[in-house]
């Protein structure tokens, strides 16, 4: 996965990745989850990041990965799915819990595994991020994967909201998920 990431990310895409891969193994292994396959996710979750946006629109389309109207609306979060979608058809990854990852990592969804919450939120508080709070939502994360996340969740929705920007429903769902697992123990 190293050598495919190094082809095909920018130097700056590859600094980003190569931090969510280790604070990922970092916390898979806190966490008693499985490092290797946290590692991979990380690795690969930003694969069509630099995909011109219409090229990542228009293999959503043919792929049929458009779910939601906010999809075509703002498919700058399109770039997960379509790197799943790609390295399970082109690339040949069978692991159904990376893909999974590498597919949620921007927008979350409802009944994240642990892997899936782990790779969204080493994507916004690798150590290469600086905002303010994110120390504090890396030792969420430490702490609590669970509830690091729903914090991490949290944190994009006050950032959307503050910044004007519209909330995708999953996003919305995400953290309303989180928030009931918390909460009543699910």
């Amino acid at each position: 996965m190293m050598n495919l990431a190094v082809r095909v990310l920018s130097e700056e895409r590859l600094i980003h990745t190569l931090g969510v891969a280790d604070w990922a193994d970092e916390l898979a292994r806190h966490h008693g989850l499985d490092p290797i396959k946290a590692r991979c996710a990380g690795l690969v979750h930003d694969l069509a990041k630099e995909m011109p946006i219409k090229d990542q629109l228009g293999l959503a389309r043919r792929w049929d990965l458009l779910c939601y109207t906010e999809d075509e609306q703002n498919p700058y979060v399109l770039h997960g799915p379509v790197a799943a979608y790609w390295l399970e058809h082109f690339y040949g990854l069978e692991d159904a819990d990376v893909l999974a990852a590498v597919a949620n990592h921007t927008l979350g969804r409802p009944e994240m595994s642990l892997l899936e919450m782990l790779i969204y939120s080493a994507d916004l508080t690798e150590s290469n991020r600086d905002f303010p709070k994110v120390d504090n939502l890396r030792q969420s994360l430490y702490d609590d994967l669970e509830k690091g996340t729903l914090d991490c969740v949290k944190h994009t929705l006050i950032y959307l909201k503050e910044g004007k920007r519209p909330i995708h429903p999953l996003t919305q769902l995400t953290y309303d998920d989180l928030q009931r697992r918390i909460n009543f123990g699910t």
